[in-house]
């Protein structure tokens, strides 16, 4: 989406400071628009009635969101000045100042720097106005690339312990254009966090309803992909973020813990100090940090990744007064040093913030585990924190009775401090209200297979386990896929086709290549196809592939009539594609989905088959880059227009080098 310029300036023609009339309506429109635009600007003047996308707005909302503000301050103009004062209250940068031949220079931004043009004959001066424009837009460009640290606003200068409105919440509150869209983009991220799918979120947090909007975008779907544990590119979504704001305390927060998730302990840690240093006393930035220490302490002496632990074998029996040795045990206690490193931040997190039942329950367990591993510590410091975070526990559990996590932290509480029938209560209670989110349930699994791991009560440990596999049987756990094979090639080619590309007497030629690029690649049961359902080449692939018994995903940039009309029957025989089309679909284990009904319509100025191709791209490489194979049948050339087999190839190439590419001018 571009960046959004609000221009304040006056309207019509206005006699200037020497009483020479000016027509601002020629500044705007042969200086202003154009050179906004050549920044790559969608650009909006107060007069004007509708903005980009057709979203009626007022000044106040226009002043508050746009990414950039320009003022021409040619006229000492009461509404244009007002307007400016407005925008330097609410935002600290993002301004542009212009002005026209005047005498004076204004007194409070007389120091600022200004772009100044040239007038003749009441418009601008055509001799330097190719100069004016690019100057103004090179100064557009450097002033929407400036850091989010860089303050233009004299407010927010002068004044250094003054902080901006949290302006993007204040749009979302109440009912107004932005937070209905807002909404209803969430609204299809969290389904497609549900229905666990990462390639949805990845289209779609490119796809923010407004850009003044896109941080918290970019932050929602990096939270859906981490609940998915998609780090690479829950990081990918956080760097666009903070690309907008460098500053911006959430983003910075979840990166560190991507980093962490993805056993980058050193960058996890130097990101923790960067945050602690801007944000001093800070109990989720002290929670940060240890979950980043407790993370490492568990990868220490398991010896791989907490994240892609597969269980431990079963314990053996519980012997009353007697704890068992794992394998294990003894590794996480020559590892005290760093539990005790994880423990402390915890600590104070809860300290700083008692609610903080996450912290809390960490800091609770990590500290009975310290006296498991090694029997030492003070038993009335376990009896303190026993009693915060009991209390911490019941109150986020009234506050949202249905709230997995604190049912779960409390149900970890019980069966580190309480009797066996407690326990037992706690955890049949907490996944009574999962509503079988398998990755909840599973974060909850990886935790008690750390206890078990190292022999904590293995008798309650077990039971708890126990009720967490069997909810996690009944639901659904994520489908992963040996390989997945991405599709995308020529139609078959129309009457109408001035040269032959893909004609009707090679297509038992492509039929034959593809099926031998497919065998080549071992593709079988336990892969998984994504495709379109063109004629020809998309087809041909999804017919060698059910014979293969791949599972195949049919993607539809259009509901099934209007993508049959576009890319089956036109072709020459298009008849008999069609009735290939349905014998395929017939023999389909899933059903197609459909681009409209699964992301919402088609945003403004984008293209259907673009957005279908990067749709299934990313579907593909969120199952890991590793696993994609990408076949073409092709000739190598442009397409026919926006989003053809030629863009697809581009964006894989980007990402994975595995394509396997048939090209149709040898067959």
């Amino acid at each position: 989406m571009k960046p959004h310029a609000f221009i304040a300036m006056p309207f019509g023609t206005k006699p200037g400071h020497d009483g020479t009339p000016i027509d601002f309506n020629a500044v705007f429109e042969v200086l202003i628009r154009p050179a906004l635009e050549q920044a790559g600007c969608t650009v909006f003047r107060a007069d004007e009635e509708t903005r980009a996308g057709d979203i009626r707005t007022d000044m106040f909302q226009e002043l508050l969101v746009a990414d950039l503000v320009l003022a021409d301050l040619t006229l000492d103009n009461p509404n244009v000045w007002y307007e400016l004062g407005v925008r330097h209250a609410l935002r600290a940068r993002g301004v542009v100042l212009i002005q026209g031949p005047r005498a004076n220079q204004p007194f409070d931004l007389y120091t600022d720097r200004k772009l100044r043009y040239s007038i003749r004959n009441g418009a601008p001066d055509p001799t330097t106005l190719d100069a004016d424009r690019e100057r103004l837009a090179t100064m557009a460009r450097d002033t929407l690339a400036a850091g989010s640290a860089r303050k233009v606003s004299p407010v927010y200068t002068l004044l250094d312990h003054l902080r901006e409105p949290e302006w993007r919440e204040l749009l979302l509150k109440g009912d107004n254009e932005f937070s209905r869209a807002y909404e209803a983009w969430c609204g299809r991220l969290e389904v497609a966090r549900q229905k666990n799918r990462p390639g949805d979120i990845l289209v779609l947090a490119t796809e923010t309803p407004t850009r003044a909007l896109a941080l918290e975008a970019r932050r929602a779907a990096a939270e859906s992909l981490m609940k998915l544990r998609q780090f690479d590119f829950a990081l990918e979504q956080l760097d666009a973020a903070l690309a907008i704001d460098d500053c911006d305390r959430p983003a910075r927060i979840r990166r560190a813990l991507c980093l962490a998730r993805l056993g980058r302990f050193e960058e996890a840690r130097e990101s923790v100090q960067q945050l602690e240093q801007a944000f001093p006393q800070d109990a989720d930035i002290c929670t940060l940090a240890g979950r980043i220490e407790m993370q490492s302490w568990i990868q220490r002496w398991r010896g791989e990744p907490a994240e892609d632990s597969e269980p431990a074998t079963a314990l053996p029996p519980s012997v009353p007064g007697h704890l068992p040795e794992t394998p294990l045990r003894q590794a996480a206690a020559d590892e005290e040093a760093g539990l005790l490193q994880a423990v402390e931040p915890f600590r104070t997190a809860f300290t700083l913030q008692p609610a903080n039942y996450y912290a809390g329950i960490h800091w609770l367990t990590l500290a009975t585990l310290h006296v498991h591993l090694t029997g030492r510590a003070d038993p009335s410091l376990i009896e303190q924190v026993l009693g915060g975070v009991h209390w911490a526990c019941l109150s986020a559990r009234q506050r949202n009775s249905r709230d997995y996590a604190a049912r779960a932290s409390y149900a970890e509480l019980c069966l580190l401090c309480f009797d066996a029938e407690q326990s037992k209560s706690a955890w049949s209670a907490a996944v009574a209200v999962a509503d079988r989110d398998w990755f909840a349930l599973d974060s909850s699994r990886r935790t008690l297979a750390v206890l078990r791991d190292l022999g904590f009560r293995p008798h309650e440990t077990a039971t708890a386990l126990s009720i967490v596999d069997r909810e996690i049987a009944r639901a659904a756990p994520p489908f992963r896929p040996r390989q997945v094979l991405l599709f995308s090639g020529h139609m078959t080619d129309a009457d109408t086709r001035p040269e032959p590309r893909f004609p009707d007497d090679k297509v038992a030629a492509g039929a034959s290549r593809l099926a031998a690029a497919l065998d080549q690649s071992g593709a079988g049961p336990g892969d998984l196809a994504l495709c379109q359902g063109a004629a020809g080449g998309d087809l041909l692939f999804l017919e060698a592939c059910q014979a293969r018994g791949v599972r195949c995903q049919l993607m539809l940039p259009f509901p099934e009539p209007e993508f049959i009309e576009r890319s089956v029957l036109p072709v020459r025989g298009g008849e008999a594609w069609r009735d290939r089309y349905f014998a395929m679909k017939e023999k389909l284990a899933i059903a197609p989905r459909i681009m409209p009904a699964e992301l919402g319509p088609l945003p403004v100025q984008a293209n259907a088959y673009e957005r279908c191709n990067l749709w299934l791209l990313n579907t593909a490489l969120a199952w890991g880059v590793d696993r994609v194979r990408f076949f073409t049948l092709w000739n190598g050339g442009g397409g026919d227009g926006p989003g053809g087999t030629a863009h697809m190839y581009e964006e894989v190439k980007r990402r994975t080098g595995r394509v396997h590419w048939i090209d149709v001018r040898t067959l």
